[in-house]
């Protein structure tokens, strides 16, 4: 039976990572694997996660499951830090919420829950969006549509056309994915009034917003990054979101997230909740339980909290620290292109804004590694290499 089985192509950048590991030039440059980076290359533990899994240590006496929808008070928690403290849709019982391996879990979670209520349902996605999102939304048995959403003539949001092509063609019932923050690959944000723009006319439509925020933090700050969320969420009777705890607490391996369902009345997401227990129960069964607990007892403690969010400052400030100095570099490299845009963009990621060549060229001359598309991870740079990434760029142009 397996000889019939056709051979996958490896993921692009899961690729570039080996083909980085496997580099002897001391001087290589990793920008395509979508982790952040400290000074020192290194994606190190969270002060805060640190304690806290000490803690746990100490104080966990079994290893039983914790139930399809995980962790009570890590759903209760993650609630308040997605869509604010003391929020109007918990307090009306209109959420139901999973506890899920990562915020790809999330993902597919929301993904099979919405093919039970809509089975083959139309999800539109922006051109670009994260790549995993297309093998996802089609693994799940929906259907998968593009709306415009990056101008790379512009650097930035191309918003008319993403709101025409939607205005035009989204039918009631159809599903609009959408970037919470620190848009992946582009680093291209939408503005709080076009966020409400788009509640409006996802109100106006009966469409249903899909959120996809997995670096809240990472851009302003915690609130400020869930800002655009909490207006569609606001104006909207129904929608989902898939949050991530990956890359706010540094939690990469442990897969934790969230699936948040937001429903037009507390029966419905009684009844929600029961079919989104369902999918996992289909699926993973449980989700696995340490690193929510470690989100749960840095969350609940105003001490470990505090430091968390001091640290994830100093993350978010080196990122925008980053991006200045890459800037910077670029043009004492003597390059003429204007590269400010990459100042004014939001999170790890950015184009460059080179061509298919040009990339291999920086890959198989420069060892510095980035995606096809040009997509670069601005906080795999550093003081060590920033120089030599300049060199390389201005070699290629």
């Amino acid at each position: 039976m397996f000889e019939s089985l056709q051979s996958v192509p490896a993921d692009p950048i899961l690729k570039l990572a080996a083909m980085h590991r496997e580099d002897t030039n001391p001087n290589k440059v990793d920008l395509g694997l979508g982790v952040y980076k400290d000074e020192q290359g290194h994606t190190p533990i969270m002060r805060a996660v640190d304690v806290a899994e000490q803690r746990l240590l100490q104080t966990e006496d079994t290893k039983t499951y914790v139930g399809m929808a995980g962790w009570a008070r890590y759903n209760q928690l993650i609630a308040d830090v997605v869509l604010g403290e003391n929020n109007a849709i918990t307090a009306a019982g209109r959420l139901a919420i999973a506890q899920t391996p990562g915020g790809t879990g999330a993902l597919r979670v929301i993904c099979d829950f919405i093919n039970a209520a809509k089975p083959g349902a139309k999800v539109w996605v922006g051109k670009p969006t994260w790549a995993n999102h297309h093998a996802i939304i089609d693994n799940a048995g929906l259907t998968l549509d593009e709306f415009p959403y990056f101008d790379a003539t512009t650097h930035s949001v191309d918003f008319d056309a993403m709101m025409a092509k939607l205005r035009s063609d989204a039918q009631a019932g159809d599903i609009v994915l959408l970037h919470g923050c620190c848009h992946n690959p582009s680093g291209a944000d939408l503005n709080l009034d076009q966020w409400q723009a788009v509640a409006e006319l996802a109100k106006q439509k009966g469409l249903i917003p899909f959120i996809d925020i997995a670096y809240q933090g990472m851009g302003d700050g915690m609130e400020e990054d869930a800002a655009g969320l909490r207006i569609v969420a606001k104006t909207v009777d129904e929608m989902v979101i898939a949050s991530s705890c990956s890359k706010n607490f540094g939690l990469y391996r442990e897969r934790t997230g969230t699936a948040l369902v937001i429903t037009n009345n507390a029966d419905t997401a009684t009844i929600a909740q029961g079919q989104m227990n369902g999918v996992i129960r289909g699926n993973y069964s449980m989700p696995p339980s340490h690193g929510a607990l470690i989100v749960q007892t840095i969350l609940d403690d105003a001490e470990l909290k505090a430091d968390w969010l001091a640290e994830l400052a100093e993350v978010r400030e080196r990122i925008a620290r980053l991006r200045g100095e890459l800037v910077q570099a670029l043009n004492d490299a003597g390059i003429e292109r204007d590269f400010s845009f990459i100042e004014r963009q939001k999170g790890m990621f950015s184009f460059l804004g080179v061509d298919k060549d040009q990339v291999n060229s920086l890959v198989n001359n420069h060892s510095v590694y980035l995606v096809g598309s040009s997509r670069i991870n601005v906080a795999g740079l550093n003081d060590n290499n920033m120089a030599a990434f300049a060199k390389a760029v201005a070699a290629i142009l």
